[in-house]
């Protein structure tokens, strides 16, 4: 892999920054323009609204911009619920898809310019599928969003809990309710697609002796009765979702960055790279590993760490690391607000 050339993503980044901030100012003096311009014809706010309410005028509103974003799963997933949540007040259209991996490929291919799919939770750990999609098809992390987590068992309207003999869930749905289902050892639990997904089979076989581990939005969307709520071992479990895209989008608000992290395969290696973090006074804020192709017991590392390209000390410790092995930025976004 070539070396990155930090200062020439720094000077990219500075010149699209002052072109911004020219395009700010250009834009201010128009208003200020415009204002002097009806104040000096006797035009005030109220009369131009009225003139755009008459029928037949030429005033138009222009439409907003049509965002077309995917996620794993069918509606009233939590992954539905990222979508939403991170899109609010925008104008989007949602394709979901079985697979995380057919989110990527969406994204990848341009059939969706953002894709949503999740990364962590706070009960269960890292989501490795996910990280190792995103690296290996080239994607670019440009946001993140934190949904919170209460799984419910639903099932078909007049089911009784002593009836339930099969329960559907995504395995990482399972993982966080172990407890309950220790309480319910006749309750045989069967891996499905996701959350949302086992809820929608439930309505649709409409039976008395199956249910589901979801969210209360599907059992709002899909019919459902909710037999048991919050059934989830930790009560603060969030999961925490990435914003994909095929492009970065650098901004200079961004204060979070995800990267992948080669080293050589010798003693020390991990304690000097992320040593040079320490030394350049920037938090890492997580760490995976994640197993080579091809070379058995050798690992390639996921790392979030705080600040922003642009940042000195940033560029500082990653170019520090290129001595150490090889670095490959998959995103610098807003880290969200839980």
């Amino acid at each position: 892999m070539d070396k990155i050339n930090w200062q020439e993503i720094n000077k990219e980044l500075t010149e699209l920054n002052e072109k911004l901030g020219q395009l700010q100012k250009e834009q201010t003096a128009l208003v200020h323009k415009i204002a002097e311009g009806k104040k000096a014809e006797g035009i005030s706010d109220s009369d131009q609204a009225q003139e755009a309410e008459q029928p037949g005028s030429h005033r138009q509103e222009a439409p907003k911009e049509i965002i077309p974003v995917g996620f794993q799963g069918v509606e009233g997933a939590y992954g539905h619920v990222a979508v939403l949540k991170y899109f609010q007040g925008k104008n989007i259209k949602t394709t979901h898809y079985p697979l995380f991996e057919d989110v990527v490929k969406a994204v990848v291919d341009k059939k969706v310019r953002y894709g949503v799919i999740p990364i962590e939770n706070s009960s269960t750990g890292g989501i490795t599928e996910a990280y190792d999609l995103i690296r290996r098809y080239g994607c670019f992390i440009v946001g993140e969003q934190l949904v919170k987590v209460e799984h419910c068992l639903l099932a078909w309207p007049g089911t009784k809990g002593e009836d339930i003999k099969e329960v559907y869930s995504h395995p990482q749905g399972f993982a966080q309710c172990r407890s309950y289902f220790r309480q319910h050892p006749k309750m045989e639990l069967l891996n499905y697609f996701n959350t949302a997904k086992s809820a929608e089979l439930v309505s649709q076989k409409k039976t008395n002796y199956m249910a589901a581990v979801a969210g209360a939005q599907a059992a709002e969307l899909y019919g459902l009765e909710i037999l048991a709520r919050g059934i989830n071992d930790n009560n603060n479990n969030y999961t925490r979702f990435f914003v994909i895209a095929a492009e970065p989008e650098p901004s200079p608000q961004a204060n979070k960055i995800t990267l992948v992290l080669t080293l050589k395969h010798e003693p020390g290696s991990l304690y000097n790279a992320l040593g040079r973090f320490a030394a350049n006074g920037i938090n890492m804020l997580n760490i995976e590993s994640r197993p080579l192709e091809g070379k058995s017991w050798e690992y390639f590392f996921h790392i979030d760490i705080s600040g922003n390209l642009i940042d000195a000390n940033v560029q500082k410790a990653l170019n520090e690391i290129e001595v150490d092995g090889s670095c490959r930025v998959l995103g610098n976004y807003v880290a969200a607000q839980s």
